[in-house]
């Protein structure tokens, strides 16, 4: 808290679609009407499975459902940028709802077309050895862009498994379509399936992911390395964990996490490496990073955060509650944020600038700062989070372990600790705060765990601030059973699919 003080006394959207848009062409260079008819066309297509997860895991997809929970205030300059969310005012008209929405929908008919097509080439026989590995690795790439894809919606338009009532109600899940069949016979078009039904489908596809690229592997495990820009069995394993934990799978989760843990290809980042991590995006922690390049495929997650490179500038600023998560010595506090002179309707204020994505230098397309960083959706702290928290609930594992050994990586001085079964929890949710900050967990965490949040209304690290945030959504609470947890079905996607009659979210 000390340095809190001290250190401010130094300075004064995807375009929408609808009907699970069956009448899009996936991604790629090649479209329907064009014939996958040799594994090197299939290779060309599924570029498109990596510009996916790479619009998926930067921007407004990791932002903002983070903006619409407990940690950060809007500041009265922002344009109402996110102001959706930020305020509490989600509805089903929303544009970015809509957005990523039809996106996911969009992607899945990517990963569709993509498999089908896998397996018409497999079907001939024409293929053998490496051939035959890399293409099945191609159709594993596209089932973890499908299970990728549902659960994000099953995570975001869907109550929490672990707090539903009953996970096997119909209307409750996804609409589930796993054929690439463009028609406009909105008879065809699918209703919700179960919460259940969703998550078999995520599980089924993951698995065929892992065993696909697990055989490609055999052939060719170059990929299995840190930073890697192509999946590999260890990054689905990690989405696998990471599914199962919020199913409520707890030893499925566990071993999953300790799979990647053990493999000993990624090792945490040190407090020394933690600054190359989150600024240039290299470090043996990264299990999979999403190729960028400062010629094409930039988007900023950073710019959600920091509104100018002039340095004087912000559209969220941390809650006070966020800046004293960090105990003394976590070297976090300095790595993510930084106290800057915000010009605001023009006077000035001292503030803590959210800087996790400082903006990769290498990124930049001129001499100023665009903020955009690669994305790194698979970090091997998850892992470790995931395997403390799954041993909660696990006889004979010791959470204690794996929260030792993450934040003796992230606070100076540490020395290993061994919680109470009582208290350990509180431990884990803290540490999953302070490490995953910003990338996008905040209300999967929430949901899973059952709790809601009133954000802390007041700035006592520069009391001037109280007068510049948005009053509206300035001490925002949401009782644990919120319908806002769960997002709307996108009325566009209501009104054109009249299958889904009776079956919007609760609350819209």
């Amino acid at each position: 808290m000390k340095k809190i003080f001290i250190s401010l006394m130094m300075v004064l959207g995807l375009g929408l679609l609808s009907s699970c848009d069956m009448d899009k062409k996936p991604f790629g260079s090649i479209d329907e009407t064009t014939a996958i008819r040799h594994l090197e066309d299939l290779g060309r297509f599924r570029t498109g499975v990596y510009t996916a997860l790479r619009g998926m895991n930067a921007g407004g997809w990791v932002t903002n459902q983070d903006l619409q929970m407990d940690e950060f205030h809007g500041l009265v300059s922002n344009g109402n940028r996110v102001g959706t969310f930020s305020n509490g005012l989600l509805n089903s008209s929303d544009r970015d709802i809509e957005s990523m929405f039809a996106g996911c929908y969009s992607r899945i008919a990517t990963a569709n077309y993509l498999i089908e097509k896998a397996n018409e080439l497999e079907a001939t026989g024409a293929y053998e050895g490496q051939n035959l590995a890399t293409l099945k690795r191609y159709k594993a790439e596209g089932c973890f862009l499908r299970a990728y894809c549902y659960f994000f919606l099953a995570d975001h338009f869907s109550q929490s498994y672990t707090k539903v009532e009953d996970p096997t109600l119909e209307g409750t899940g996804a609409m589930i379509v796993t054929k690439y069949d463009p028609t406009g016979d909105i008879t065809k078009y699918p209703k919700r399936s179960s919460l259940e039904a969703t998550y078999t489908r995520i599980e089924n596809d993951l698995e065929e992911a892992y065993n696909g690229l697990k055989a490609f592997e055999e052939v060719d495990p170059s990929n299995v390395a840190p930073n890697a820009a192509y999946l590999s069995s260890y990054a689905v394993a990690a989405m696998q964990a990471r599914v199962a934990l919020v199913k409520g799978d707890y030893e499925t989760a566990l071993n999953k996490a300790n799979e990647v843990i053990d493999c000993g290809t990624y090792n945490l980042a040190t407090i020394e490496e933690l600054s190359n991590l989150w600024t240039n995006d290299e470090s043996n922690e990264v299990i999979f990073r999403c190729f960028m390049s400062n010629v094409e495929g930039l988007v900023s997650t950073g710019a959600a955060y920091t509104a100018s490179t002039a340095m004087n500038s912000a559209d969220y600023i941390p809650t006070f509650s966020t800046l004293m998560l960090f105990a003394d010595g976590d070297v976090r506090f300095d790595r993510y944020f930084t106290p800057w002179r915000l010009d605001i309707e023009g006077s000035l204020y001292g503030a803590y600038v959210f800087l996790k994505y400082p903006g990769n230098p290498a990124l930049r397309t001129t001499g100023e700062n665009n903020y955009v960083n690669m994305p790194k959706p698979f970090r091997l702290a998850e892992m470790f989070l995931v395997a403390a928290e799954a041993a909660t609930h696990v006889d004979g594992a010791n959470p204690s372990e794996y929260l030792n050994e993450l934040r003796k990586n992230r606070i100076e001085g540490y020395e290993d600790a061994s919680y109470p079964a009582n208290t350990v929890m509180n431990e884990i949710m803290l540490e999953r705060q302070c490490e995953l900050l910003g990338e996008g967990f905040r209300m999967s965490d929430l949901r899973r765990w059952g709790l809601g949040f009133q954000r802390t209304e007041s700035h006592a690290e520069n009391p001037a601030l109280d007068n510049v945030t948005v009053l509206a959504g300035r001490a925002m609470k949401y009782e644990k059973d919120d319908y806002r947890f769960t997002w709307p079905i996108p009325k566009t996607e209501m009104d054109s699919n009249p299958n889904l009659k009776g079956q919007q979210n609760p609350g819209y």
